[in-house]
C-alpha cells in the first residue's frame, strides 16, 4: 500500500470517467497540468502504456490496459465513497433513511411524513433520492421503496402498493381539443411518454384502443413527476400512475378525460428490505409498519 501512488491513481480514474484530462481537472478543482502530471507519473511508475498515441483527435483514447485500470480503481473508489459516506452520516439512533425514487418521495411519501412524524415523535425520518436499487446492506439507506415488478436479486421485496393507469390532461388542453370524451379522440392528442414500460401507452391500447393509436409518438419523460408536471402544463395527455396522480385530480390541477376507465397492473410498489440474516432496528420497523398503514389507506381513499 505505501507504493501506491495514490494521488495519481484517483487523476487517472477522473480522468478515465470524465473522458479527457480538462473534464477530470473541473471534477478534481485542480489544474490541467496538474491532472497531465500525474499521469504520466503513473504510467513511468507502471511501466506500461495507458493511452493510445493521440492521431489528430483532442479525444482521449485508452489502451486496453488503462480501460482495465480505470475501470478498477473507479469502482474501488466508489466503494470506499459509499463507505465513508455512511460511517460520516451524522445521524442520531433514531433515525431511519429510506431510499426511493425522485417521482414516489415528491408524490407520495413526504406529504405523508407529518403524520409519519406526529405517530413517531422519536423517530428523524430521512429520504434518499435514488434512482437504482443500491446494495441494502453497505448502504445507507435502512430500506428502500421502489416501484417495478419486484424481483431483484439479493433482497427481500415485499408488496406495499398496487397501481392503475388512466389517461390525464390539463382542463385547459381539455377544452383546446374540443373536449375528448372517448379513448378514439386520442389519435389527435399528444401522447406523454413515461420511460417505465409497465406505464407505456401500448398498455391502455391493448386494453382500450384505439387500434389506430400511434403510441410511438410523442416526447418522452425520464420520471412519473416530470410527466405528470408537463401534463398539467398543457403539453399532452399522460398515462398516469393513479397514486402519484391522485392529489392533482383531486385538486383539479389535472383531469381524467375518459371518466373511470384504467387499467390495473397489479403490485407495483415494494418496501424492500437487506436479505438474512441481516435484521431491522425498532425504529425501522416502526416506520414500515406505519407504511404498510397509510398504504391502505390510500386504498380505501379511492
Amino acid at each position: 500500500m505505501k507504493n501506491l501512488p495514490l494521488n495519481a491513481l484517483r487523476a487517472f480514474a477522473a480522468v478515465h470517467t470524465a473522458g479527457g484530462i480538462r473534464a477530470a481537472a473541473r471534477d478534481l478543482a485542480v489544474t490541467h497540468s496538474a491532472v497531465s502530471r500525474h499521469l504520466k507519473e503513473l504510467e513511468g511508475w507502471l511501466g506500461v502504456r495507458l493511452f493510445e498515441p493521440a492521431k489528430g483527435s483532442r479525444r482521449i483514447v485508452f489502451t486496453a490496459q488503462g480501460d482495465a485500470l480505470g475501470n478498477a480503481v473507479a469502482a474501488g473508489l466508489a466503494d470506499i465513497a459509499r463507505v465513508v459516506a455512511s460511517l460520516r452520516e451524522d445521524r442520531s439512533a433514531t433515525s431511519v433513511v429510506v431510499a426511493t425514487s425522485q417521482s414516489f418521495a415528491s408524490r407520495w411519501l413526504l406529504p405523508r411524513l407529518p403524520a409519519l412524524a406526529r405517530a413517531h415523535r422519536g423517530i428523524e425520518v430521512s429520504v434518499l433520492v435514488e434512482q437504482q436499487l443500491s446494495d441494502m446492506r453497505h448502504g445507507e439507506a435502512d430500506f428502500a421503496i421502489r416501484m417495478g415488478n419486484g424481483r431483484w436479486p439479493d433482497v427481500v421485496a415485499e408488496p406495499l402498493m398496487d397501481e392503475t393507469l388512466y389517461p390525464v390532461m390539463s382542463p385547459s388542453l381539455w377544452k383546446a381539443r374540443n373536449r375528448p370524451d372517448s379513448p378514439g379522440d386520442l389519435v389527435r392528442c399528444t401522447l406523454l411518454h413515461d420511460r417505465d414500460p409497465r406505464a407505456s401507452w401500448e398498455i391502455w391500447k391493448r386494453a382500450f384502443g384505439p387500434a389506430s393509436l400511434n403510441v410511438r409518438k410523442g416526447p418522452r419523460l425520464t420520471s412519473s413527476d416530470l410527466l405528470l408536471r408537463a401534463a398539467a402544463m398543457g403539453q399532452g395527455v399522460a398515462l398516469a400512475r393513479d397514486r402519484l396522480a391522485r392529489d392533482d385530480v383531486a385538486s383539479g390541477l389535472l383531469m381524467r378525460p375518459f371518466g373511470r376507465l384504467e387499467v390495473p397492473i397489479g403490485p407495483s410498489y415494494w418496501i424492500v428490505t437487506p436479505p438474512p440474516p441481516a435484521g431491522l432496528r425498532q425504529q425501522v420497523t416502526a416506520v414500515i409498519d406505519w407504511l404498510r398503514r397509510a398504504a391502505r389507506a390510500s386504498d380505501t381513499g379511492r
